[in-house]
This record gives structure tokens, C-alpha cells and sequence, in this order.
């Protein structure tokens, strides 16, 4: 049945949720798109993203890059990883955020991302440094796909984050993060006032909208830093 307009993520979630517990929608049965669902239930795409997502992190849903989403075969609470905004990470911890552009230009990226997202374009790409008290906390080196969010071109990065802006305006059907240790550079050394020797925390990561890659992201965080996230 079709939904009033102005429908809301939760009551797409609970509506989604309905179908799969009544066999509606049975194990491993591909579900409609979400421009379909949005249609049928008076709601943006926007919403149903977010809705599907929610219920792909409890392990209801598949959702796969250019295979579309359908009823997991066997139901798995799957961990949540949100992706955090540093101003809110740093503030939490009662000192004052900063942050700093340090580049923007339109270039194209590395031939791996080349490669690997089968991408023929510049993309915008961003070098930012967050901090914390007024010391080097992160830096960012971004990389985003107009293609896929044509508005990010219109944003002044110099005032708001992409990590910020991003988080809240871009809708994710899919994403990869990885973690590891790298020594720092000569250019981070100065950045965080520490040695060559010195291995510095990194997260990368990619995101994507209906198979189409919204940004890559690498962050180096200073000597010290710990991540925790809620699972």
C-alpha cells in the first residue's frame, strides 16, 4: 500500500522489516530498487538508502555494488562501523576542533583508483588537516567523485570538513575500510612534529552509491591515537 508523503527512514525500516518477516520478501529474494521503493512508499531515495542501509547492518539485507540488494539467506547480526565525524570525535573529548584546507584542485587520481573503479575523469581531490587544541590531530587526503555527487562541487571545503559534509549528505549503499600502520613521511613528520621512525595510525576508505564510487579517503592520525567505536 502506498505511504502518505513524508515518510521517514524508521517507518521505511519497519515497512522493509514487515515484508521479510512475513515471507513478503523470502531469504535471498532480490528486492526492488530504491528508486521503486521510494515511488511506492511516497518517500525520497534518500530515505529508503538510509533505511535499507540500517537494515543491512543487522544483518537482514545484502547489499552488493552493481548486484543490488536482497533478503540475506541467513540473518547474521553483523558489527557496525559509523563513520565518524572528527570535529565531533575531538569536541567529545572537551578540546576545541580546528581544521584547516590545505589543497582542493581537480586532478586525476592514482592509477590503482583508476583502475579499480573503472574511472576516465578528474575527481576532486582534498588535503585537510583537523585539530585539536590547535595541534595536528588527522590529515585527510580525499578524493571525491563529482559523477556521483555533482553538489559537493559547490561547497566551500575551506568552512566545512568533506568528512563532515559528506556523512550527512551523501547517501552509501555500500563501503570498504582498512586499518594499518605506516611510518610517517617527511611531510607528516612536520605536520605532527614527530619522527621519521614514528608509525602513524591510518584509515582508508572507499564508499559507494549504486555501484558508483562516491570518495576515497586516507586519514593519518598522530602518534597515540586510538580508535573505539560501539559494535
Amino acid at each position: 500500500m502506498k505511504q502518505a508523503r513524508g515518510t521517514g527512514w524508521q517507518q521505511v525500516q519497519d515497512e522493509v522489516r514487515r515484508r521479510i518477516q512475513t515471507r513478503e520478501w523470502a531469504p535471498g529474494d532480490a528486492i526492488p530498487n530504491e528508486s521503486d521503493l521510494a515511488e511506492e512508499l511516497g518517500c525520497a531515495r534518500a530515505t529508503v538508502n538510509r533505511a535499507l542501509q540500517a537494515l543491512a547492518e543487522d544483518g537482514l539485507l545484502e547489499r552488493r555494488r552493481r548486484a543490488g540488494t536482497r533478503v540475506a539467506p541467513l540473518p547474521v547480526r553483523h558489527a557496525r562501523f559509523r563513520i565518524p565525524i572528527l570535529r565531533q570525535e575531538i569536541e567529545a573529548t572537551g578540546a576545541c576542533y580546528g581544521y584547516r584546507l590545505l589543497t582542493r584542485e581537480m586532478k586525476m587520481p592514482p592509477v590503482g583508483l583508476l583502475r579499480s573503479e573503472g574511472i576516465s575523469d578528474a575527481l576532486l581531490h582534498l588535503c585537510a588537516l583537523h585539530l585539536s587544541d590547535g595541534a595536528s590531530f588527522a590529515h585527510e587526503d580525499r578524493w571525491i567523485n563529482l559523477a556521483a555527487i555533482p553538489a559537493a562541487a559547490e561547497v566551500d571545503f575551506a568552512q566545512i570538513s568533506a568528512n563532515e559534509w559528506l556523512v550527512q549528505n551523501a547517501p552509501i549503499s555500500d563501503g570498504e575500510i582498512s586499518f594499518f600502520a605506516k611510518a610517517c613521511t617527511v611531510e607528516e613528520a612536520a605536520l605532527f612534529g614527530c619522527n621519521r621512525a614514528d608509525a602513524l595510525f591510518r584509515a582508508e576508505r572507499k564508499t559507494w552509491h549504486d555501484g558508483q564510487l562516491i570518495t576515497f579517503v586516507r586519514q593519518s592520525f598522530r602518534p597515540g591515537y586510538r580508535m573505539t567505536t560501539r559494535i
